[in-house]
């Protein structure tokens, strides 16, 4: 008899994304998650009403984000909501996830139990992310994500060190004991000396790793086994609405072009998540059939739409919206140059008096 498929959570913190939601979940339930927890907040785009559809259908644990959130913000407060769920506790494999990241596994049949055979030792996996641009597009359209942008940061990068940052498939067996944005948290300190973490190549990581790092090592590639293909932007006119939407991590902190250069890598094309493609158009068919989940998905595009017209109206955000009109896809910068940068950095974090 063959062994059962692990159970695998994903925890995703929401607020005004229903339109994407959908497609989300059919990758994500066709890349092998078995069970979804989700923290939606103060929704006006009927997130908050699909949500509830789909636990209703049977499709996750809907739980509602309403505060306070205190100096740690929205995602802590949300994690920690979800830290006391049945499907967290009882779940084989975690992993919290953002609705513009997408698992991409690259081993077996491109699923995560796959990518978990693959690395039997494995304590936890990092998925380092994988930057996804703009390409140059303006006007906002229900397409969906994954297929509409493909064009990305090079497989080696060296430079915004978060751009190889990374997310954690980890497993649930005590090692930490809470939910982390990027790194699960609360270790246990009699289990780490026997935690193994691997990255998305499969190499052992050092110890670093087993308790703060959030970066994978750049300046190398990283994404042999697993990719986490990140699309922050999108359409200019989605970026406007997450401007307006805000951080989910750092509420304080406004969505600005410094965001965006950050991001907005085209340099390369990745079209390997497309291997998902046939699974995740079944299961995306399967949901749209449900009258319910039709209707919402129809009025949230409808909303961003007016939204973003509404927004328009607002000096502030259209200036944003004209400066990325004018700005160039960003380069990458060369490896001599990213060595000072990085030097430079280092000199900083080391000075006493910052």
């Amino acid at each position: 008899m063959a062994d059962a498929a692990p159970k695998i959570t994903a925890v995703l913190t929401v607020r005004n994304e229903a339109a994407f939601l959908l497609e989300w979940f059919a990758h994500h339930h066709a890349a092998g998650v078995s069970d979804f927890v989700v923290c939606s907040n103060d929704c006006a785009d009927g997130t908050d009403a699909m949500l509830d559809r789909l636990e209703q259908i049977g499709w996750l644990a809907h739980l509602r984000n309403a505060g306070p959130y205190g100096n740690r913000g929205i995602q802590f407060t949300a994690l920690k909501l979800a830290d006391e769920q049945p499907l967290v506790k009882d779940a084989d494999w975690l992993v919290p996830l953002d609705i513009d990241e997408f698992v991409t596994v690259k081993t077996g049949d491109n699923t995560l139990p796959a990518l978990i055979a693959a690395l039997p030792d494995a304590t936890a996996i990092t998925l380092t992310w994988r930057l996804f641009g703009n390409a140059g597009v303006t006007h906002y359209c229900d397409q969906l994500v994954t297929d509409q942008f493909t064009r990305c940061a090079p497989e080696v990068i060296f430079w915004p060190w978060r751009a190889v940052m990374f997310k954690t498939l980890y497993r649930n067996d005590g090692t930490y004991g809470k939910l982390g944005v990027h790194r699960p948290k609360a270790p246990n300190r009699d289990r780490l000396d026997g935690a193994q973490w691997r990255d998305g190549e499969g190499r052992s990581l050092g110890a670093p790793f087993k308790t703060r790092r959030v970066f994978s090592d750049y300046g190398q590639p990283n994404y042999g086994l697993v990719q986490l293909n990140h699309y922050p932007l999108g359409a200019m006119e989605s970026f406007v609405l997450k401007a307006d939407r805000g951080r989910a991590v750092h509420a304080d902190v406004p969505l600005a072009m410094d965001y965006w250069v950050e991001r907005n890598f085209n340099t390369d094309e990745d079209t390997s998540i497309a291997a998902l493609k046939p699974r995740r158009d079944a299961m995306l068919a399967e949901l749209k059939a449900d009258q319910t989940l039709a209707r919402l998905h129809t009025e949230a595009v409808a909303w961003r739409k007016a939204r973003f017209e509404t927004l328009m109206q607002q000096e502030p955000m259209r200036a944003l919206f004209a400066r990325l009109l004018m700005t160039p896809p960003s380069e990458p910068i060369s490896p001599e140059a990213a060595k000072d940068l990085t030097r430079y950095a280092l000199q900083d974090r080391q000075n006493p008096n910052n």
